[in-house]
């Protein structure tokens, strides 16, 4: 079996500078952040900014490095490379609060690195140097105010944390390529990974929270069963020729997504083991999503999409070629 996807359209404004987050959301937008410290949201369909002629919110003096948006898409929250969380309402376009993590009013603080927010949208995890994740408010009132800390036992760094869809776990993954499995409710860790033995800069969990599937800088994407005992990979997937920067999971469970700084996405047959089809991009590639399912208003419109981002600060979107592919 292959698939071939092709080019649809890209953003009409693109970045500055390389994007380092991008995603797809369940109202069809997009949301993209960048090294030259914006945020933009874009219409899915045409690539224009979301909505017509709304500003969006006032660049970052330095690089944003992390984003997550809330399956309603009703809010993101995004994080710059010093640790300023921001909270984005995406109803009013306003930015409803902000939060330095880098201020220590604590012995533990810890400037925040990757950032990811709560199914019910009403917690956040951040993860950074100590090899902690923290959870925090992510309502305006309060937001950033930390509410508990899992603990890896490790100082690592901790370059990625993601929620799973069913809101029971999160996962972080550490500089030196361990990955470590967290119960939000017990608080306690149940599960380490040592898959890779190089920086696990992405993870993306299948949307019945049973697998999570990891990218390294060693040139590999690994899938993971977190429902068996420590250590449950399932798979490898090889063809990437430098690091693999970002990865997703199909809202159908059945194809994986991965971006590389070689230049090239990669579409993988999750069953299969396989690599499905291959699409040159124009440079390091470090952020991919999928279309989440289409909502009831875009008929006709099919899952069968993605969008990238990364060194040349254009967002880009991609559809299937094959029979009964829509157009984005």
């Amino acid at each position: 079996m292959s698939l071939a996807f092709v080019h649809a359209h890209d953003c009409s404004e693109p970045h500055s500078d390389a994007v380092w987050g991008v995603a797809w959301t369940s109202a069809d937008t997009a949301l993209s952040v960048s090294a030259d410290g914006s945020v933009k949201q874009w219409s899915a369909a045409s690539g224009q900014p979301h909505p017509p002629n709304a500003p969006f919110p006032p660049a970052h003096t330095l690089g944003l490095v992390s984003l997550s948006v809330a399956p309603d898409a009703r809010c993101a929250i995004y994080n710059s490379v010093e640790g300023l969380t921001a909270l984005w309402d995406l109803t009013t376009g306003d930015v409803a609060a902000k939060f330095e993590s880098y201020v220590r009013t604590t012995d533990d603080a810890e400037p925040s690195w990757s950032v990811s927010i709560h199914p019910s949208g009403q917690t956040y995890a951040s993860s950074g140097g100590s090899g902690r994740v923290s959870i925090r408010s992510a309502r305006p009132a309060d937001f950033g105010t930390r509410i508990s800390t899992l603990s890896s036992g490790r100082h690592k760094f901790g370059l990625y944390c993601s929620h799973s869809p069913d809101g029971r776990k999160i996962a972080m993954s550490s500089e030196t390529g361990q990955i470590f499995v967290f119960d939000i409710e017990s608080a306690a860790l149940v599960a380490t990974y040592s898959s890779h033995a190089m920086p696990v800069r992405s993870l993306a969990w299948s949307p019945d929270s049973s697998l999570l599937l990891s990218a390294s800088d060693d040139k590999r994407l690994v899938l993971h069963d977190v429902r068996t005992s420590p250590g449950g990979t399932v798979a490898s997937f090889t063809g990437h020729a430098s690091w693999v920067l970002s990865a997703d999971i199909a809202p159908d469970g059945r194809l994986a997504l991965s971006g590389s700084a070689d230049k090239t996405i990669k579409v993988w047959d999750i069953a299969a083991r396989a690599p499905l089809a291959t699409v040159q991009d124009t440079g390091e590639v470090w952020a991919v999503s999928w279309r989440p399912k289409p909502p009831a208003s875009a008929a006709g419109a099919g899952a069968n999409a993605f969008v990238s981002a990364g060194e040349d600060g254009v967002v880009r979107w991609w559809r299937g070629a094959g029979a009964g592919a829509a157009a984005v």
